[in-house]
Formats: structure tokens, C-alpha cells, sequence
């Protein structure tokens, strides 16, 4: 699928459609084109770029790969900017990515994505009720493309904060292993939080300590924010990774505690029975010939002797505080 929108800066109008505006562009030079291309043949779609666009036949081959890692890439007609943009929300803290790409030129913006783009169709809808962002170039268009989906990392990591809040409590009322399952989830979908923006932060710190001539110097202040938006969402993402594994290690710490409690009311359990069981070894003999067994008062005793080494035992438990 290919939707086009086209901006006619003399009378400030704004055309949608598909492929047949791709022509019209061509023969407007004063015209501004945002070209967003999904779903299609990776040759139809690689001939459409590099026909209509003069893109470079490498950058749409990473452009179209299902993996690759964030970037920037000047070229001397446009320069290209790959980034990771989030799926559709979801109620669940997840990790569902799909590969943005930008080519902006000076008359201008083609994207593709991997998958379906909340970021993309919701600058798509801001332009169709305010065709007045449109004047301000491609760059500008694709700078808020990229504040809209940052936006979106940090609605979704922020999201995070009260759920971790509500499992430290839990951890400490009622712990179970389905606590600790769902931690190690949010650590795993936080480290590639972190992985993914931390390749955003880098690729915008270029962006702005060395701007491309298809961004202009105006943008350094717009670059500046997307900049520091990504380094939010990276700082965020890397505090509550270390929040979630410090959850993971207070659980495995408390679920230790309770163990050695148990181990410890056992072991005292048994240093106890020991000698009882030693005695009642001794006497549960079958001997004809024990000096005790004569005695009418011997199992009295020996139940008194019992005694007195359980409640010694108990005594010295206690003022070592093990009780």
C-alpha cells in the first residue's frame, strides 16, 4: 500500500491519495510530498524509491529488513533515518517493535514501516486537520514523527511505575511465584527498551552535533527536544529495569528468610528429640539385665530426665535468641 499526501505551498492545499500523486509532485517542482509506503513487493517497492525519490538501493534494502538496528545515513539528495517505533497499545507492559524509516529530502518525506504505525497514522490524522504543519518542510514532519513515537515509549514505560509499585507491596504480604514471573518479564522487555534507546539517543545526538543539509538550521532546537525526550525514555527504561531486578532480588532475599526460619525451627526441633530419642533408645533395649528396669520409680525418672534436658535445651535456645 502506498498513500501519498501532497502540499501545494502557493494556495496551501493538501491532496491524499496513492501513486497517482507521485507524478503530479514531479511536475509541481514547489510542491512537498509525504510518500508511506507498507505492505508492498520489496522490488515494486525499492523501484518506486529509488524511481520516483533517487534513494540509494542499500539504504531501502536496511529500510525493508525485518531487524536492524536504529541509524542515520546521509546521502546527498536526503539522508535516511531508521528507528524502532512501538506496535499497537496494548493493556500489558510488552516489547512489540516495528522498523520506521525515513528518507527526508528538500521537497520530500518518504516512510516505511514494517507494520502497523499508531506514530505514523496519528501524524497523518494531525495533518489532515491542520494542513498548516505541512509548511513547515519534510524535516519537520519527520522530527515530530519521532517525538510522536518517543511519546509513546514513555506513555508505555510510565505505565510501569504503579504495577512495580503494587508487586513491592505484594512481595512483602503475600509472595508467590507468580510475582517473581512477572518480574523477570518486565526485565526482560525493559533491557530491550534500553537497547533500542539507547541507538535512539545516538542517533540523535548525531543529528544534532552534525545536522544534514535536509535538516535545516532552524530544526536544532526540535532536535534538541526528540533528543531529550529519547534520553528521558532511556533513563526511565534503565531505572525500572534496576527497580524490577532489585524486586527480583528482594523476592529470592525474603523467600531465603523464610526458609532458613523453617530450617532453624526444624534444626531446634531435632536438637531437641535427639537425646530424648538417644534415652529412649537406651531403655527400648531387650536386655534381661538392666538395674533400672527393677526399680519402680525408674520410668518416673527417666521421664523427669527427659524433661529437664528439653526445657534446659529450650532455655539455652531462648537466650541465644534462636526462639
Amino acid at each position: 500500500m502506498i498513500r501519498t499526501m501532497l502540499y501545494r505551498p502557493a494556495t496551501r492545499e493538501i491532496a491524499t491519495g496513492g501513486e497517482e500523486l507521485l507524478a503530479a509532485w514531479r511536475q509541481q517542482p514547489e510542491a512537498v510530498l509525504w510518500a508511506d509506503f507498507a505492505d508492498n513487493a520489496p522490488e515494486i517497492e525499492q523501484q518506486t524509491l529509488v524511481e520516483c525519490f533517487g534513494l540509494h538501493p542499500l539504504a531501502i534494502q536496511d529500510a525493508q529488513r525485518s531487524r536492524h538496528q536504529p541509524k542515520i545515513e546521509v546521502f546527498p539528495d536526503n539522508v535516511f533515518i531508521l528507528l524502532k517505533g512501538l506496535g499497537p497499545d496494548a493493556q500489558e507492559f510488552e516489547f512489540e517493535t516495528i522498523q520506521i524509516a525515513m528518507f527526508i529530502g528538500d521537497r520530500f518525506l518518504a516512510t516505511r514501516h514494517s507494520g502497523p504505525s499508531p506514530s505514523i497514522d496519528r501524524l497523518w490524522q494531525a495533518l489532515q486537520e491542520n494542513g498548516s504543519l505541512f509548511a513547515s518542510g519534510p524535516d519537520a514532519l519527520a522530527l515530530r514523527l519521532a517525538r510522536i513515537s518517543v511519546d509513546r515509549y514513555l506513555r508505555r514505560l510510565l505505565m510501569l511505575e504503579p504495577r512495580l509499585e503494587d508487586l513491592e507491596q505484594e512481595i512483602v504480604a503475600s509472595p508467590r511465584d507468580e510475582i517473581l514471573a512477572e518480574l523477570m518479564g518486565y526485565k526482560t522487555n525493559l533491557r530491550k527498551f534500553r537497547r533500542v534507546l539507547l541507538y535512539h539517543v545516538q542517533v540523535f545526538l548525531e543529528l544534532m552535533q552534525d545536522p544534514p543539509p535536509q535538516v535545516r538550521a532552524e530544526r536544532v532546537h526540535e532536535i534538541k527536544d526528540v533528543y531529550e525526550h529519547q534520553e528521558r525514555a532511556n533513563s526511565l527504561a534503565t531505572l525500572y529495569y534496576e527497580v524490577a531486578s532489585d524486586l527480583i532480588d528482594g523476592y529470592i532475599s525474603l523467600a531465603s528468610h523464610r526458609l532458613n526460619n523453617i530450617m532453624k525451627i526444624l534444626t531446634i526441633v531435632t536438637a531437641i528429640f535427639v537425646p530424648l530419642s538417644f534415652l529412649a533408645g537406651v531403655y527400648g533395649m531387650n536386655f534381661e539385665y538392666m538395674p533400672e528396669l527393677k526399680s519402680h520409680s525408674a520410668y518416673f525418672v527417666l521421664l523427669g530426665v527427659m524433661g529437664a534436658i528439653a526445657a534446659i535445651l529450650l532455655l539455652v535456645f531462648r537466650r541465644r535468641r534462636w526462639l
